[in-house]
């Protein structure tokens, strides 16, 4: 049975060596150098402990060092499965997904005629070649200077010209070649109207187009007229050619990134030469299409992990993010894209001439993952100020999650995600000033911020506000963080409050962080254990008044759970603004005498002694003019320090 064209090629493409031969063998993960497709293990075809059989997987080829057993894909099945050539196929085509061919009389006719394509289109290559020497090419050579492309790196382009006179359909069929021949092979064409062929690239500067094989398949052109209709035209789809499974420069980039260099996915022929003759030789471009699935398959094929360098302008970014949406669904371990952005309205070539290879090697450098890119298109320019806001978010994130086949990178990407949002949302700046952030400090309610300053004012501060209301924060905190560690289930309604509580204990801060970072199906006590410490975690819920007060009464209660956290946030809240509202109080009283020194501090004590955890507390929660829960025995201590500042300092009138 005869294969049609390129199936060989194509099953190539889509199996890599080391996944065929991974069946067979067990890697050697200290020698084995993964991401650059440097593979080894003990050799399958002789009996040995030491890992001496070499996979090479961009280029395709395994040796042992000890039998000297040596081959591809195929030759590998055939000899470790005792087949046939057709059958190893058949079993290689059945791993690929790839069917196979229907038996076809016609194949080696096909094969002739494909053959026969290739050697026009080589001597298409070099009538273009000679015509750039052509006066008429004059000002197609002073392009190509201006574009910084010598007459050297023109020939290793085989850079040619098409004339507007005189093309390449009478050069080649003065030479015998039959004019089916040529348009068949793209280069002509006939009119819808009848009448003679003509030629298909005219005035314009011509780039062949190479297989994976080397073999000329098709033809680029850019147009000399500025009012073509098409600045760049390439050829038609052809027996030979198919442009969605097609990569300018492919065979020297498979070369270049078996090297060890970065493969380079770039926009346009222009690109991809700057790029190579700046030494960034495993470059590639797709050809008048975008990315396709087969683009994407070929680049991992080349390298694990190829980095993306479109366009820094609108339409290079869309194509970036639809490269991303065509990914997702692909990826696997070890095979993923990386992104290099460039600077806003410049494409490589740009960057190349303008400032030089070292500020290409730094873009390249600096390429991000595809999940940073990711997020960065569902979070750039947008204001996420409100639940429904956060809550759309979530839910585009993990409709694009869910496009991940593969179980571990899908979990990993998800995890990658709830980071990023968790520093988002971490780092705005809070609405409510009652949470804002401060910088957590070791935990000493003997040594509260106001006492710093040693000021008459600071001083009655100090007596009238004592560390009663800092040891009850602290208490709060604790019994906010045991609740959800014994019921979970409730975090998500309580995220906004947690991400704004301000920890002054550092071992709280980190409690705090580590439970905001877990996934609400994760084992919770074991993620903390992993990040805090089972002690951190321990010398939390083993405090006596956190065990009586806290959601660590009713584990998994959701219900009470909620109660208990809402009334927490709440009198946390209230807690922690008296301080700062009597401290401002106090800053505009004029003279602070001894007797309102004294009625303060008793409504504080009031405040203090109304709030103290002493257990599950029903009482009516009232909602003060700012905003803040508290129940009506705080509310009263609350209004007789309002009270007594009012008497200290009546209200000024008008003069």
């Amino acid at each position: 049975m005869s294969l049609p064209p390129g199936f060989i090629d194509e099953l190539r493409t889509r199996l890599s060596l080391s996944q065929v031969v991974g069946r067979k063998v067990m890697w050697d993960t200290k020698k084995s150098n993964q991401g650059r497709g440097d593979m080894w293990a003990p050799c399958p075809f002789h009996q040995e402990k030491s890992a001496s059989f070499h996979v090479d997987d961009r280029k395709g080829f395994y040796y042992c060092f000890g039998c000297h057993a040596k081959g591809d894909a195929i030759s590998f099945v055939r000899e470790t499965e005792n087949v046939d050539f057709m059958e190893a196929i058949r079993i290689l085509a059945a791993e690929a997904g790839l069917p196979m061919p229907e038996r076809d009389p016609r194949a080696q006719e096909k094969a002739d005629t494909r053959t026969e394509l290739a050697e026009v289109m080589e001597q298409a290559v070099q009538h273009f070649r000679l015509n750039l020497q052509t006066a008429a090419a004059g000002p197609a050579r002073d392009y190509l200077t201006r574009r910084g492309l010598s007459p050297e790196a023109q020939a290793r382009w085989d850079i040619g010209f098409a004339p507007d006179q005189g093309g390449v359909l009478a050069a080649l069929t003065a030479k015998g070649v039959p004019q089916k021949l040529v348009i068949d092979a793209g280069l002509a064409a006939t009119s819808d109207r009848g009448g003679a062929p003509y030629d298909r690239f005219r005035g314009r500067i011509m780039f062949p187009i190479r297989d994976a094989r080397g073999r000329a398949i098709a033809f680029g052109g850019r147009a000399m007229d500025p009012n073509a209709k098409a600045k760049y035209y390439n050829s038609p789809e052809t027996a030979l050619f198919d442009k969605s499974r097609t990569l300018y420069n492919v065979q020297n980039a498979r070369t270049a990134a078996g090297r060890g260099q970065p493969l380079v996915v770039a926009e346009g022929y222009m690109d991809v030469i700057a790029l190579s003759e700046a030494g960034f030789e495993a470059a590639v471009a797709p050809l008048g299409t975008a990315v396709t699935e087969h683009h994407l398959h070929m680049l991992w094929r080349i390298a694990p992990e190829p980095i993306v360098a479109l366009d820094g302008d609108t339409a290079g970014l869309r194509a970036a993010m639809r490269v991303i949406d065509l990914a997702l669904p692909l990826l696997a371990a070890g095979q993923s894209l990386r992104f290099a952005v460039m600077p806003a309205g410049l494409d490589p070539d740009d960057v190349i001439k303008g400032q030089g290879r070292d500020a290409m090697q730094a873009i390249l450098d600096a390429a991000i993952p595809m999940v940073n890119l990711l997020w960065q298109r569902e979070t750039e320019g947008r204001v996420f100020d409100s639940p429904e806001r956060r809550a759309a978010l979530d839910k585009a994130l993990r409709d694009k999650i869910r496009l991940i086949a593969d179980p571990s990178i899908r979990s990993h990407y998800g995890e990658a995600i709830k980071e990023m949002r968790w520093d988002l949302f971490r780092t705005r700046k809070p609405q409510n000033k009652a949470f804002t952030p401060r910088k957590a400090q070791k935990w000493n309610p003997k040594a509260q911020p106001w006492e710093r300053d040693l000021s008459p004012v600071a001083t009655n501060k100090r007596s009238i506000l004592g560390a009663g209301a800092a040891d009850e924060s602290h208490m709060r905190e604790a019994v906010i963080l045991a609740t959800l560690i014994a019921t979970p289930a409730a975090l998500p309604a309580f995220v906004a409050p947690l991400e704004l509580m301000d920890c002054a204990d550092p071992d709280h801060a980190r409690l705090r962080d580590a439970i905001l970072r877990c996934a609400e199906d994760a084992d919770l006590t074991a993620h903390l254990h992993a990040c805090v410490g089972e002690e951190a975690v321990a010398r939390l819920l083993t405090q006596r008044d956190v065990a009586l007060t806290s959601g660590l009464r009713k584990p998994g209660d959701l219900d009470f759970a909620r109660r208990c956290l809402a009334e927490s946030f709440a009198k946390l809240t209230a807690a922690r603004a008296l301080p700062r509202e009597v401290s401002e109080a106090v800053e505009d009283v004029d003279a602070a005498d001894e007797g309102l020194t004294w009625r303060l501090g008793e409504a504080v004590r009031a405040v203090a002694k109304s709030s103290q955890i002493g257990g599950e507390n029903n009482a009516e929660i009232v909602i003060a003019e700012n905003g803040f829960g508290m129940d009506k025995s705080e509310r009263a201590a609350f209004d007789a320090i309002l009270q007594a500042l009012t008497i200290a300092k009546p209200p000024r009138g008008p003069k």
